[in-house]
């Protein structure tokens, strides 16, 4: 009976947990301050208005740029779901979340991180389409598809993370409460549970195998037909424009999984909290401010359709 009232009493001692962020370098808060607020203002400007000129230029009503402002919007729920806090927290003694807090944290930082993994796949295999079976894309990439294709990378990561949250909910944390991230995570919290997180550890590693290995192989076989297809092309010109069509996309997927590799494929018993805060910049701070240039940079469409909106809305 004690032992029972004992373990309930466990189950609800860790009411709020302590987000290490940066907190044992002080002496940079103020600059993490200024980069974050930066990128987080670039992110949020650049991923807007990505949507914003998808949905208002006609010229821009295709398959590509209707996953891209799917994109964009992936990057908007991820940034404003992790850097909020993060601001807040560098000028705080102890940056505490509530248990609640933490979790919904977590809801959104795995919808929006597997859906962009996802959704890396599916403008791969658009280019592909594109490059590979140019007669047959209108076909192929109809709308109905492109819908069905976003609905589901949504719905199926929904799932995934209610999955994954609901799991971490289950277990009990006893303390210590310090989770060693500058934002909540699994890797970090399966260490401060107390109880069993087998489960969880194999849901984890199927998560890593289909968002990770599998996805990437997706995306790498898309991109290997892609390149024969462009060695094909006789004129130089043919081949700098195919290439040109899709090297904005690949800057994006090497970037996105070269982070998610360095964070999540590897052992849990070999986790590192410095690593894992380098790579947690990278995929929820730098690549969402940096798509949104990369895809305008190097797009002459886009560029056009901005500067079409800029003038509509100087009138």
């Amino acid at each position: 009976m004690d032992s029972g009232g004992t373990a309930k009493s466990n189950q609800t001692l860790v009411m709020e947990f302590v987000l290490q962020g940066f907190s044992e370098h002080p002496a940079l808060r103020l600059p993490l301050f200024g980069c974050f607020l930066v990128l987080y203002t670039v992110a949020l400007t650049g991923n807007i208005l990505i949507v914003t000129v998808v949905g208002h230029s006609a010229a821009l009503h295709s398959p590509m740029y209707f996953f891209l402002s799917n994109l964009a919007i992936m990057d908007i729920i991820l940034t404003s779901t992790i850097l909020p806090k993060v601001l807040s927290g560098l000028f705080v003694r102890e940056n505490t979340i509530s248990y609640a807090g933490c979790m919904v944290q977590l809801f959104f930082l795995v919808w929006s991180l597997s859906s962009e993994l996802l959704l890396l796949s599916v403008m791969a295999f658009d280019r592909y389409v594109a490059i590979c079976r140019p007669l047959h894309y209108s076909i192929i990439m109809s709308p109905r598809l492109c819908v069905v294709l976003a609905v589901g990378v949504w719905g199926v990561c929904a799932f995934n993370c209610f999955v994954h949250t609901g799991l971490i909910a289950r277990l009990t944390f006893c303390g210590p409460r310090v989770i060693t991230h500058f934002f909540c995570e699994i890797p970090p919290l399966l260490l401060l549970s107390c109880s069993s997180t087998r489960v969880n550890s194999i849901m984890t590693v199927l998560a890593d195998v289909f968002y990770g290995c599998i996805n990437f192989l997706l995306t790498l076989t898309s991109y290997g037909y892609i390149v024969v297809s462009i060695l094909r092309i006789r004129s130089a010109e043919g081949k700098r424009r195919a290439f040109s069509t899709c090297s904005s996309h690949l800057i994006v997927v090497s970037v996105y999984y070269t982070a998610v590799f360095f964070a999540y494929i590897s052992p849990s018993s070999n986790y590192s909290p410095e690593r894992s805060k380098v790579a947690g910049v990278l995929y929820t701070v730098l690549s969402p401010a940096l798509n949104p240039l990369i895809y305008s940079l190097r797009n002459v469409e886009v560029q056009r359709a901005l500067g079409k909106l800029l003038l509509f809305c100087q009138r």
